[in-house]
């Protein structure tokens, strides 16, 4: 029985969230520059996105560049920032084609403006999509995340529309920037790191994490049904007993 046979539809999992990392160690052990390894990662990308829309996922969230990432060298930053435009531009009709929904969560406002331009393109573009959502974190870090939230519950606090004795997990929740969508019930993260890396810190707190040491250019279809078996195997009981999940 193939990987994919073994996947039970009933249980998948509805939001899947990638840490997609390994791509500079990956042509750094080719002789290529980092850049290589970023723009060979764009066919993972690809195929990970149709395997999760035909497996009938609903949410894949794909960490594309933290807010960290603005640290590293400028030209990588900058190619990095020319890949992603291209990717949008190439791409659009791709997602069209698979009925896949394009957003975005993460502070894009100091992204340059031609690559946020192509970006609300394809979202304009692709709105329509109803078979999944790919949301793309740019520019994003859990802790950027949880602070703008609580900046806006202050403000709402403040202006008098909010009472802080009201304040409740959900309403936390409803102020993040993933909003109205479930949290991630699988996390997969590439390249063989064991951390989470400021991502999604509010929504991953009952997420199953699995790591693989395969970088993220190698990632390939059978690498995502192989994860979500392991998944499927796993006893989710948030905070309960075996016997309680069991009755």
């Amino acid at each position: 029985m193939s990987l994919k046979e073994q996947i039970d539809i009933e249980r998948l999992p509805k939001h899947i969230a990638v840490i997609m990392d390994g791509n500079g160690r990956w042509a750094k052990e080719r002789g290529k520059p980092r850049i290589f390894g970023h723009q060979s990662a764009i066919k993972s990308v690809r195929e990970i996105n149709e395997a999760c829309a035909e497996l009938g996922v609903s949410y894949l969230t794909l960490y594309a560049f933290s807010t960290e990432n603005w640290n590293r060298p400028t030209d990588e930053v900058k190619g990095l920032m020319t890949l992603l435009g291209q990717t949008m531009r190439n791409e659009a009709s791709t997602l069209i084609k698979n009925s896949i929904r394009l957003q975005v969560t993460g502070d894009v406002e100091k992204m340059p403006v031609e690559t946020v331009k192509l970006i609300n393109e394809t979202i304009e573009r692709t709105k329509g999509g109803s078979r999944m959502v790919l949301n793309l974190a740019l520019s994003y870090s859990g802790r950027w995340e949880i602070t703008e939230a609580a900046r806006k519950i202050a403000q709402e606090a403040k202006a008098g529309t909010l009472d802080p004795e009201t304040i409740t997990e959900d309403s936390i929740a409803a102020h993040l920037a993933t909003a109205g969508m479930p949290d991630p019930e699988l996390l997969i993260r590439t390249s063989g790191e064991l951390r989470i890396s400021n991502f999604l810190l509010w929504q991953l707190a009952y997420s199953e994490l699995y790591f693989t040491n395969k970088y993220w250019p190698d990632f390939r279809k059978e690498d995502l049904y192989e994860a979500i078996v392991n998944y499927q195997h796993r006893e989710r009981r948030f905070g309960k007993t075996s016997e309680q999940i069991t009755k």
